[in-house]
């Protein structure tokens, strides 16, 4: 993962938006993600197979539960300014009226789910960084697929957001059956994502 560090602290509106230009303008390889994580501009490779097979599947289970307004995007970008972050979550499940007319990003405030499937390369970020992100813009959900843990995969449930930190409501291992509450109400059988 390549950086561009900003000294961003204390951040004013301007420099918000000068970051989120050089953010937009940021000519990074094709297929490669561009974020902001705390004032840090990112630039990771593509995402790998085993990432988009746990993303494909995920979106299948969680579009037999979602009303027809919400949809289960992946690469959509959420805003974060009060942590100095602009992400880009393996999967979103947001309101399609959010995205009418938001441009390159929507607030984060608007996503009801947010998943970070991890990469050996970003899975400190997902699993502080972005959590603590999540959490101060109110995402209720936040599930962290957790590829790289030291003993083996785990998916985290986060809810319950308060400032920037989360509940945990459930811990599962590759193969349990993990819950997600209302609005979804959706049991998924975490056999199905690919270990390897």
């Amino acid at each position: 993962m390549k950086e561009l560090t900003i000294d961003h602290y204390p951040m004013t509106g301007r420099e918000w938006d000068a970051l989120v230009r050089i953010w937009e303008d940021t000519d990074a390889p094709p297929g490669c993600m561009v974020e902001i994580v705390d004032g840090v501009i990112t630039v990771a490779p593509p995402r790998d197979a085993r990432q988009n097979l746990i993303a494909a599947e995920l979106s299948r289970a969680l579009y037999a539960v979602i009303p027809e307004d919400r949809g289960a995007y992946q690469k959509l970008a959420v805003a974060v300014p009060a942590h100095h972050g602009l992400y880009v979550p393996n999967l979103v499940v947001a309101p399609e009226a959010a995205l009418r007319g938001a441009g390159y990003f929507v607030p984060a405030a608007v996503a009801e789910l947010a998943v970070e499937i991890t990469a050996k390369t970003s899975a400190h970020h997902d699993r502080f960084d972005k959590r603590a992100g999540y959490a101060s813009a109110g995402v209720p959900l936040y599930l962290l697929i957790d590829l790289w843990a030291p003993d083996e995969p785990v998916i985290t449930l986060y809810g319950e957001p308060k400032g920037d930190a989360y509940q945990v409501f459930q811990t599962a291992k590759f193969g349990d059956e993990l819950v997600l509450p209302a609005p979804f109400e959706l049991t998924l059988d975490t056999g199905v994502f690919p270990l390897d």
